[in-house]
């Protein structure tokens, strides 16, 4: 694969190593004659094998950075707390298994969750891929097409579920049935893995004020592991590096539970609480959507599990971004997606304005390999 580029390619490839190595030195002290020296290294490196190999240093900081730069994550003011799991030998798709599972085990940590990445092997061209991991998120809930149209479970699954399906695995047909994980290696072919039932946390939703909220039935697992982007260091497409923080309240509350293309619990929640559905004038979906909010809330903290509002989280972001001007470096952001989908109104991001210049290192998103 790396001899397959071109010497433009290689130039590319040179250039971007440089700007990051020299970032690398910049911000961590590194003396300028060992930047000078690590650059001549990756110049012989590129000029040999037509590639160059990240230490593990390097990698570490650079899927630090790319968390840092990342313009769409309100949460970025823990982007230096990473843990960076290095998997780059994992040489079969059991091993990058075993490696999901253990990132998996290691950020839950009981509820107490631990922000965490898991680097596999990179390919010197995003088209051409060493590792991938079918799944979005490494926890996901599967989706059923019925003769009717509907959807039981999540209707965000659904071309994943029939993928899956597909390679020979089979649900329970609930709507919070956890898929498998899906890996391919070197153009082997996908293959599934069941996830360990005791390496799923998962939190049944329940509220406060209403009992009855809990004959919905709900539940949310626990962790958001973002599992299909791709991460670019130095030139260099790392196109499985599963990642996770941990939940915004409102990404479930709000959009998960309460899209009309995702779970769409709005109306039986109005239902439940007695609002009149009949007029959008009673504004049930507002009254609805904020208890929503408080359930999945309440339910995460009861249970141990980290979680953060949106007020709190508006807040971080605010401080992160002093924080990059102290620093003298430009804070970005995707105005867009920074504003929660929960009276935004009422934090500080949805008044302020960012610039939404792309930097690198970052995480960009690929090609689905299932065609969904």
């Amino acid at each position: 694969m790396q001899n397959q580029l071109t010497a433009a390619d290689c130039r590319t490839l040179l250039q971007e190593a440089e700007q990051f190595i020299r970032q690398y030195g910049a911000e961590l002290g590194v003396p300028q004659d060992a930047t000078e020296a690590r650059l001549a290294q990756i110049k012989d490196e590129l000029e040999t094998a037509g590639t160059y190999v990240h230490t593990a240093d390097e990698l570490a900081y650079g899927a630090k950075l790319a968390w840092r730069n990342s313009n769409r994550c309100i949460g970025r003011l823990f982007w230096d707390s990473l843990v960076v799991q290095d998997a780059r030998a994992a040489a079969t798709e059991e091993e990058m298994a075993e490696a999901v599972f253990r990132h998996i085990g290691y950020a839950t940590n009981g509820g107490k969750i631990r922000p965490t990445i898991t680097i596999f092997a990179p390919a010197a061209r995003p088209e051409q891929p060493r590792a991938r991991i079918w799944n979005e998120q490494l926890i996901r809930y599967a989706g059923y097409r019925q003769a009717d149209g509907s959807v039981v479970g999540d209707p965000v699954s659904a071309d994943l579920t029939e993928a899956c399906e597909a390679l020979g695995w089979r649900g329970a047909g609930t709507p919070f049935d956890v898929l498998p994980l899906v890996v391919e290696l070197d153009g082997r072919g996908p293959r599934w893995f069941e996830l360990p039932k005791d390496l799923v946390l998962e939190v049944p939703l329940v509220h406060p004020d209403l009992p009855a909220f809990a004959e919905l039935g709900l539940k949310w697992y626990a962790v958001p592991f973002v599992s299909s982007m791709r991460l670019e260091i130095g030139g260099l497409h790392y196109t499985a590096a599963p990642f996770n923080g941990w939940y915004m309240g409102t990404e479930i509350g709000a959009r998960n539970l309460a899209d009309p293309f995702r779970y769409d619990l709005l109306p039986k929640l109005a239902a439940l609480m007695g609002l009149d559905t009949a007029r959008d004038s009673t504004l049930w979906r507002d009254r609805a959507l904020v208890e929503m909010n408080v359930a999945v809330l309440h339910s995460f903290k009861a249970r141990g599990v980290t979680i953060v509002d949106h007020h709190t989280a508006s807040r971080q972001f605010m401080l992160f971004t002093e924080k990059e001007r102290q620093q003298g470096r430009v804070p970005t952001g995707r105005w867009s997606w920074l504003v929660p989908p929960l009276s935004p109104a009422t934090t500080g991001v949805f008044h302020t304005r960012y610039e939404d210049t792309e930097n690198k290192p970052n995480y960009f998103y690929q090609p689905t390999p299932y065609g969904g």
